[in-house]
């Protein structure tokens, strides 16, 4: 009965690129588990510029739906998940945005309900984690990322996240934009929280070679890890120096090298080792400079409690 659902608008993103294999399926029951649960609804589809047949099932899909509005948001070419899912959020019009970062569901539909009764306790960002084994390169990517980016919260593998209507503006307020939306979420100064749940089915990702590209755009952007590479190879080519120093007096003591070749040898040295300092003061600047830019505040609260 509709007196028994919730009242809350609710926004459903979902990315699609290529998906016409599965996003039949994943629309049917999203858009099942939302009309049976919520009064109001949308779903917007965003279409990464596919190039098979997957918007033609999603309109056959919405021209039999009684419920929700199906929306389907056109990317102009390929742009990839993350400025996808930016343009379908901004689109969204919902109290709380469930974000699906794919279509391929390997988890049980009643745990929708369970993030979203989850952020009614307080939290404003809520996360559904699958507790599979994680692919190497993912582990080492979450690993250095959580070390040296110093956010509020440590990100790791997500399948999809529902998120208030009060975190989206707040990321919104603080970024001039969102490149990596995993990050600006952690240390956006709210309360955020996630439920792990066992995949119901064994799902394999498709190959993407954005996602490199965006991973290491990421550890570029949110961390310090290029400034520590630099200043790890000048600490490096000091001791190089130091070794071509006394292998170059040596050399002048007890040989009799070409004239002026201890000095070439010492200037070469010093050379290097001065150019990678430069490097790492000049990193430095860089990643302040882009912190500066790419924020629009210095501080961040999540709420302020008035005691009488």
């Amino acid at each position: 009965m509709e007196s028994n659902k919730e009242m809350n608008f609710i926004s459903a993103v979902v990315y699609c690129y290529n998906d016409s294999s599965y996003i039949g399926n994943f629309v049917e029951q999203l858009n099942k588990t939302l009309s049976d649960n919520f009064l109001k609804y949308e779903i917007i589809i965003v279409n990464d510029a596919s190039t098979d047949d997957s918007v033609e099932i999603v309109k056959k899909i919405a021209a039999k739906n009684k419920g929700g509005i199906i929306s389907i948001l056109h990317m102009s070419h390929r742009q990839g998940l993350e400025s996808s899912m930016n343009a379908g959020v901004d689109l969204s019009i919902g109290d709380f945005v469930y974000e699906f970062d794919t279509a391929v569901g390997d988890f049980d539909w009643s745990l929708l309900m369970d993030l979203f009764h989850h952020s009614l306790k307080g939290y404003d960002i809520v996360s559904a984690r699958p507790n599979r084994r994680k692919k190497l390169s993912s582990k080492l990517f979450y690993t250095i990322f959580n070390h040296y980016a110093n956010l509020q919260y440590e990100i790791s593998t997500e399948s999809f996240r529902i998120l208030s209507r009060r975190a989206i503006n707040r990321v919104r307020s603080i970024t001039e934009s969102t490149p990596y939306r995993k990050a600006s979420y952690a240390n956006c100064g709210l309360a955020i929280d996630n439920l792990v749940y066992s995949p119901t089915k064994q799902t394999k990702r498709k190959k993407d070679s954005g996602r490199k590209m965006m991973a290491i755009d990421s550890l570029i952007l949110y961390t310090d890890v290029a400034y520590h590479v630099t200043v790890g190879l000048a600490v490096f080519m000091a001791f190089i120096t130091i070794a071509f120093g006394i292998y170059a007096f040596f050399t002048k003591l007890y040989s009799h090298p070409v004239e002026g070749w201890t000095t070439i040898i010492l200037f070469i040295a010093f050379g290097f080792s001065g150019l990678f300092v430069i490097l790492s003061m000049a990193l430095k600047y860089l990643q302040i400079i882009v912190s500066l830019v790419f924020r629009k505040k210095n501080y961040l609260f999540e709420s302020i409690e008035k005691l009488q």
